[in-house]
């Protein structure tokens, strides 16, 4: 039920306990858990070690600022720059997108590493949490990209994660930060902001990653705490099947809903798979508020771990990696 965050480039004893206890499925690196890419990858192999072959390593490796895995893997640059890509040229764009994908999964994977919480489908309207991680401003645009980020990552053999649903880019407030609400109606929403999860779900993405931020017109509760975001209008509406996570417990407009097991209970009980408890202050109460609560076996999280990827070697010995990482890498210049 939670993915956590641990403290730095090794496990300590504690950590080491959280990752047996029988309802923690995974571990979310950050810039603090990196250093070289060997270092990395001991992590993940200790992280496996001490929790089980099955325990998913995730990470957010977006490109541009949002990427924690840097020395030893391709600079990626931000998703803006595919949407200023897709202005100048549609069909070009799209191919970037995949290799874009490509080029970050592959490593990832590579390194051992299940998946990235990747794309971001977040429209670019504004919001400071979101800035150039968003592909566009327009639906469409930011909907076709989408999807050919999702095949980009499948070929990679990596699992795609939507965020933030229904869509955090029309608001302004950053949900680290401060509580956010968005007051537009469902048929606003539907025809903007969710417009590309909807295409991105027909591409078949594994999971979708919810937002904080709260919507008055459709539920008083954040997307992430309601059930009728999640249970109603995600699964039921659109039909959504694969895992539904909660961002992480951590952030400022989480707080409405209370202590850290509050929050644990609140996601899990509006639908949630799995919840994000990110910073090493808050696990061992998250892992507590889940311990006597029992999991669901029809539960979709497995679809999150990787097929197997190639070696570090072997994406050396590639010419089309070459040429992908070059093509990619010239977008900020572009």
């Amino acid at each position: 039920m939670l993915i956590i965050g641990v403290a730095g480039t090794t496990l300590s004893d504690e950590e080491k306990a959280w990752l047996r206890a029988p309802n923690v499925s995974g571990v979310i690196l950050f810039a603090r858990n990196t250093g070289s890419r060997d270092e990395v990858i001991a992590l993940v192999d200790a992280i496996r070690e001490a929790g089980g072959e099955d325990m998913l390593v995730c990470v957010d490796q977006e490109g541009g600022r949002v990427q924690r895995l840097r020395e030893g893997f391709t600079r990626l640059p931000p998703l803006s720059t595919l949407g200023l890509a897709y202005d100048r040229d549609p069909a070009e764009a799209v191919r970037l997108a995949e290799e874009h994908a490509w080029v970050m999964a592959s490593e990832l994977r590579a390194t051992g590493i299940d998946f990235s919480f990747a794309p971001v489908l977040d429209l670019a309207r504004g919001s400071a949490a979101i800035g150039n991680r968003a592909f566009h401003a327009d639906p469409a645009v930011v909907g076709e990209l989408g999807q050919a980020y999702v095949r980009g990552m499948h070929l990679a053999g990596m699992a795609a994660v939507l965020k933030h649903f229904p869509g955090h880019g029309s608001v302004a407030a950053d949900t680290h930060l401060a509580a956010a609400t968005d007051p537009r109606s469902r048929s606003e929403l539907d025809m903007a902001d969710m417009a590309p999860f909807i295409e991105a779900i027909e591409a078949h993405a594994e999971a979708v990653m919810v937002a904080h931020v709260t919507y008055p017109a459709v539920d008083h509760r954040p997307a992430g705490f309601s059930p009728v975001w999640i249970e109603s209008i995600l699964r039921a509406e659109l039909g959504f099947r694969g895992a539904v996570i909660g961002d992480d417990i951590s952030m400022k407009a989480a707080e409405v809903h209370g202590s850290v097991a509050d929050r644990v209970h609140a996601h899990l009980d509006a639908g949630c798979d799995l919840v994000l408890a990110c910073f090493p202050d808050v696990v061992s109460e998250a892992i507590a508020a889940v311990a006597d609560r029992p999991a669901d076996t029809a539960s979709p999280i497995a679809g999150l771990r990787a097929t197997i990827g190639a070696t570090w070697e072997g994406l050396e010995d590639n010419p089309q990696r070459d040429r992908f990482v070059a093509r990619v890498t010239a977008l900020e210049s572009a």
